[in-house]
């Protein structure tokens, strides 16, 4: 038995598996340098592995070679696949073709009269005083108006000119368009049109026919357009990047994790659910592990090498329907992640009068330029110049034939080199390592200001939370930005540096279906909203394949006060009474205010279907260590932090035994990341191996 979770980066692939097979174990154990593996109760193990989700000359797809270093399979072998029981993955393969702008050639059609309704948008100014309006580029190459027109009562006004249409259609497809969006007006209600062209498109022989009213069955053109627009273009790319991992694996149970947080199988994978993946598999370990160490109050953080993802964690996962991700406007319900372009491939430079960090990141390939390919300065090399980040931690995967250590040579050569540079434009003398300790000063206030913009500025007190510290570089500065946040506890998983991976494993199945409602909330609404959730609920259920495992129902309304664009969701009750409340509640906290006499409008509801997966087991460890004997630094080495130098004892976390207390300044290194403990934090292990970092006021 082998399972197997992976989350493809931008920069590193990681892989956590799953297995009660002696002969892999063993094939393992001859790399402890490249595998991390612990031993779980009842003959089980877990095998943690990180490889670059980029490197062409040595493989086509990360994940797949990753599956097969484990496995110890040549790249001209076949996989036994019936040795593998399921893999679970998340992707970036869409984001990053959104990202790119490069998913397929799509052809949108529209009701007639509204061929730039998607171009026009919502005349949204995000920078009020551009006297220059950049407009984001439209993912659909033409557009054909089609004849046709409902009103708001389902009566039909013009029919479908079927010659017509076929006509058009077949012209676009001489040209070698394969995908099509197709918007009608009012069709989330009245879908008949929609479905006649979506049969005649089928027949020309489009492959991939994305239809509004399934795609995003919800008032509003143009957000339901943009919807249905993304997932044509995208859809294409997945189906092209999930058949080429099925075909390596043949007969294997393949699941990939939707933007909402839930796992769906391979085959109903759609491009609309697919563009925050990754980060989600990194929210659902974050916040499941959390709630295994106590924490119930959770800011999560998940540094990697691309960027940083922040979300806020109060008793349930919080989601958004409304969201713009790379320039595209999308109506899903998306995990509420606020992403910022820094991480440890953020590119440093100095632009004459001021420290930039970001937005571009050196990637995985040429990486940083401790990476050995000739890459830039970033963020990583502040990280090896101040001492926090040292070569011999750090695994020996880099240079051409990706076998040499971190480069530490060229990045003190850089960063004086760069110091040189600032004196002589500002006349200020810095020396390399203040220059460094400055860029990591403002990447810090860069994340601390993303993590603000999802918990402070929306009415909760972040005093009060845990900082769930996660992704390859999210140790390396988790006690800065609790510092700059006024944080006093810091919660680090044993696999942090791999945790997006290790939460595909720990997340469920789930099916999200929404209905538009655009009612006032009423006693006498209730049973059609119970009608509704029948029929939502079914449609739910038939996305899940139930194999008499327990599901759970939730159940949820987007309320907003009449004349208002701003929705709230809460839970479903049959008390109008009590939905009033919970949001008024939830208005006052975000707002500040309430409209007691203002009539609550039902804009939609929503039924989520959960079905609890089996997830891998948590080993407690025991002491063996008196209690009076403290761990053993590997070595001293010099760190600078607090703007001197200070002699640092490295600690391995493996020697760490519970009840083990270290003081900062510190540094615990792990095979899959590195911890720094600055001054006035104190290191905690507990039985489970979680390392807990605690403020100290001194």
């Amino acid at each position: 038995m082998l399972k197997v979770f992976a989350d493809r980066g931008g920069t590193f692939t990681d892989i956590v598996a799953v297995t009660n097979n002696q002969a892999i174990i063993d094939g393992v154990s001859k790399h402890p340098e490249r595998f991390l593996t612990v031993t779980l109760p009842n003959q089980q193990w877990i095998i943690v592995y990180k490889l670059l989700s980029e490197n062409p000359e040595q493989y086509e797809d990360a994940a797949i070679q990753g599956i097969r270093d484990i496995m110890d399979i040549a790249s001209n072998e076949p996989i036994p696949t019936e040795a593998i029981e399921v893999v679970k993955m998340g992707t970036t393969v869409a984001t990053n073709a959104l990202l790119e702008r490069k998913g397929d050639r799509v052809v949108l059609l529209i009701t007639k009269g509204f061929k730039d309704a998607l171009r026009i948008g919502y005349q949204n100014r995000p920078n009020i005083f551009a006297r220059h309006i950049v407009l984001p580029t439209m993912l659909y190459e033409q557009v054909i108006e089609i004849d046709e027109r409902y009103d708001a009562h389902g009566n039909e006004l013009i029919p479908i000119n079927i010659e017509q249409t076929k006509n058009d259609l077949e012209v676009v497809y001489n040209t070698g368009v394969r995908s099509c969006a197709i918007v009608f007006m009012h069709s989330d209600r009245y879908p008949k049109h929609e479905q006649q062209i979506a049969k005649i498109a089928q027949e020309i022989g489009f492959t991939q026919i994305s239809v509004s009213h399934q795609v995003s069955p919800l008032m509003k053109l143009v957000s339901r357009g943009d919807t249905t627009v993304v997932d044509a273009y995208l859809t294409p790319i997945l189906r092209r990047y999930v058949n080429q991992v099925a075909s390596q694996l043949p007969g294997v149970k393949l699941m990939f994790m939707k933007s909402d947080g839930g796992l769906v199988a391979a085959e109903q994978f759609q491009g609309k659910d697919s563009i925050l993946s990754g980060p989600a598999g990194g929210i659902v370990g974050a916040v499941q592990t959390s709630k295994r160490a106590g924490f119930e109050l959770v800011i999560t953080f998940d540094m990697g090498g691309t960027s940083t993802d922040v979300a806020h964690f109060k008793g349930e996962y919080e989601r958004q329907l409304d969201s713009e991700i790379a320039g595209a406007r999308m109506r899903v319900p998306v995990l509420a992640i606020n992403t910022i372009a820094a991480g440890g491939g953020s590119i440093l430079f100095f632009d004459g009068s001021s420290y930039r960090v970001g937005p571009k990141s050196a990637g995985s390939n040429p990486g940083p330029a401790c990476y050995r390919r000739g890459g830039p300065l970033a963020v990583t090399d502040a990280n090896v110049m101040l001492g926090k980040i040292h070569p011999q931690y750090f695994p020996s995967v880099f240079g051409i034939d990706g076998n040499l250590p971190l480069d530490k040579d060229t990045v003190i050569q850089q960063f004086t080199q760069l110091a040189q540079d600032i004196q002589s434009a500002t006349l200020n003398n810095c020396t390399p390592e203040q220059v460094a300790a400055g860029f990591i000063a403002i990447a810090v206030e860069n994340m601390a200001n993303a993590i603000k913009k999802i918990s402070l500025q929306r009415g909760y007190d972040v005093t009060q939370y845990v900082l769930c510290c996660f992704g390859g570089a999210g140790g390396q500065v988790a006690c800065l930005i609790a510092d700059t946040l006024g944080m006093k506890k810091i919660f680090l998983h044993p696999y942090a540096g791999v945790l997006s991976a290790y939460g595909m494993g720990l997340a469920d199945v789930r099916a999200i279906r929404e209905g538009g409602v655009e009612q006032p909330l009423t006693q006498a609404l209730i049973p059609k909203l119970h009608q509704l959730m029948e029929y939502l609920e079914t449609q739910a259920r038939s996305e899940i394949n139930e194999d008499n495992t327990q599901t759970e129902i939730v159940k949820k309304v987007n309320l907003k006060y009449e004349g208002t664009n701003s929705t709230l969701t809460v839970n479903f009750a049959d008390d109008v009474v009590l939905m009033r409340q919970e949001f008024e509640n939830e208005h006052k906290s975000r707002y500040g205010f309430i409209q007691s006499d203002k009539t609550l409008i039902v804009e939609s509801a929503s039924v989520e279907v959960i079905q609890k997966m089996e997830t891998p087991e948590e080993p407690l460890i025991t002491r063996t260590r008196s209690l009076f004997e403290a761990p053993e630094a590997v070595e001293i080495v010099k760190m600078f932090t607090a703007d001197r130098w200070h002699d640092t004892p490295v600690y391995r976390r493996e020697d760490l035994q519970p009840e083990d207390s270290i003081n900062g300044p510190a540094i615990v290194v792990e095979k899959i990341s590195t911890i720094v403990v600055e001054s006035n934090w104190q290191a905690k292990l507990t039985e489970y191996n979680h390392l807990i970092l605690q403020f100290i006021d001194k």
